[in-house]
């Protein structure tokens, strides 16, 4: 059972994460207690209360047992070449994620194709809260610092087999952000998504047929303002694309 303290902690920080979200000022972390693991997840189920439905869900590394996971907003989830609304910096990441087209069954870790299919996507990323150096539970809180996601091209003829190590290409306006070999995050996306998959439960609705998985960045993460044009591509997959633009 979740005790007051729990309670108090999770709603001090969804309110101020909220608040930032809804004024564009970022709220000050260092009055924030910090969030153990569960009031983390905790504060992103309050948090969609107000953001509404879902397109997916991110994952990467955070403890052991403890996977770095996060709900990404539906709208804030752009189709490739979109504008993207930008009150100030995003981050863009380039990834790996997988569609879910059947419910998730054990069988699925055989024949992986039949009940996902890899997409290429950019994902957006924002900071609702000040500092340079924040607490990983905090991060986790504020979404892992997701904002948002822009679908690219499925890879249709999958065959089942993982991905670790691509070339890939990511320009952000006159910046090259990367020109060649990158490695998936942990050296496997498909790992990265049994680790969700094994971890996520009921959490913010669990998984949905239709949602994307993301897997993490294969680029770093690097902030544009708005009125950059973002160009991105890996082999394999074509081409993604969107410009942020004020708004």
């Amino acid at each position: 059972m979740t005790n007051t303290a729990e309670t108090n902690t999770a709603e001090r920080v969804a309110d101020i994460l909220m608040t930032a979200r809804e004024t564009g000022q970022r709220g000050d972390a260092t009055r924030l207690p910090v969030p153990d693991y569960a009031e983390a997840l905790d504060i992103q189920t309050r948090q969609l209360r107000h953001l509404g439905p879902i397109s997916g869900f991110k994952v990467g590394a955070f403890r052991d047992g403890q996977p770095a996971m996060a709900p990404i907003p539906r709208a804030h989830t752009h189709d490739n070449g979109a504008d993207v609304p930008a009150r100030g910096r995003l981050g863009l990441e380039l990834e790996i994620g997988f569609d879910l087209l059947r419910a998730p069954d054990p069988a699925m870790r055989d024949r992986p194709q039949d009940y996902v299919v890899p997409r290429l996507v950019l994902e957006l990323c924002d900071q609702r809260l000040s500092g340079e150096a924040l607490d990983p539970a905090v991060k986790l809180a504020d979404m892992q610092l997701n904002h948002g996601l822009v679908l690219g091209p499925v890879l249709t003829d999958w065959d089942g087999a993982d991905f670790g190590h691509l070339n890939a290409r990511l320009q952000c306006g006159e910046d090259v952000v990367v020109d060649g070999p990158v490695s998936v995050p942990g050296g496997s996306a498909l790992r990265a998504l049994w680790v969700l998959m094994d971890h996520l439960g009921d959490h913010c609705g669990g998984l949905q047929v239709g949602q994307t998985i993301i897997t993490g960045s294969v680029s770093g993460l690097e902030w544009f303002p708005p009125g950059t044009d973002v160009q991105a591509r890996i082999d394999g997959f074509g081409d993604i694309s969107c410009r942020l633009v004020q708004g």
